[in-house]
């Protein structure tokens, strides 16, 4: 399955601990995470501004993630309606990128449902799915 995951879940996964972070390996080790432009961006704006870290520290994590599948920003329309014009390159990229399933915290874009036939979930919703793909 080719997964694209939102920057909040991303942090979530790499500062963080519990759910994110073990999503974050189970995503990585069992299936395609696809990284789109938009989220690198604001991932490394994140990391670097709010938890201040190192640029030297970003430049390995930046590594890390070039084993990802990257996705350029898109100029097209996701869709459907975005309150949050920063969450709309976002969304619009993961349509384009054809992935199987948006993955994010943000509740504004979970309400959303679906952008197109790509699926929006929150990462309790994608656990919980690869844990019935995984047993059936």
């Amino acid at each position: 399955m080719r997964i694209l995951l939102d920057t909040n879940v991303l942090v979530s996964g790499l500062m963080g601990r519990g759910l994110c972070k073990d999503l974050l390996s189970r995503v990585v080790t069992e299936h395609s995470v696809v990284l789109g432009a938009p989220v690198r961006d604001e991932l490394r704006r994140v990391l670097l501004t709010k938890f201040r870290i190192p640029e030297v520290l970003w430049r390995e994590i930046d590594g890390g993630l070039a084993e990802f599948e990257q996705a350029p920003a898109s100029v097209i329309s996701p869709g459907v309606a975005i309150s949050d014009t920063s969450d709309i390159p976002i969304v619009a990229c993961a349509v384009a990128a054809g992935v199987d399933v948006f993955v994010t915290g943000d509740q504004v874009l979970l309400d959303i449902g679906n952008a197109g036939s790509m699926p929006i979930k929150s990462p309790r919703a994608l656990w919980l799915m690869l844990g019935e793909k995984k047993d059936g």
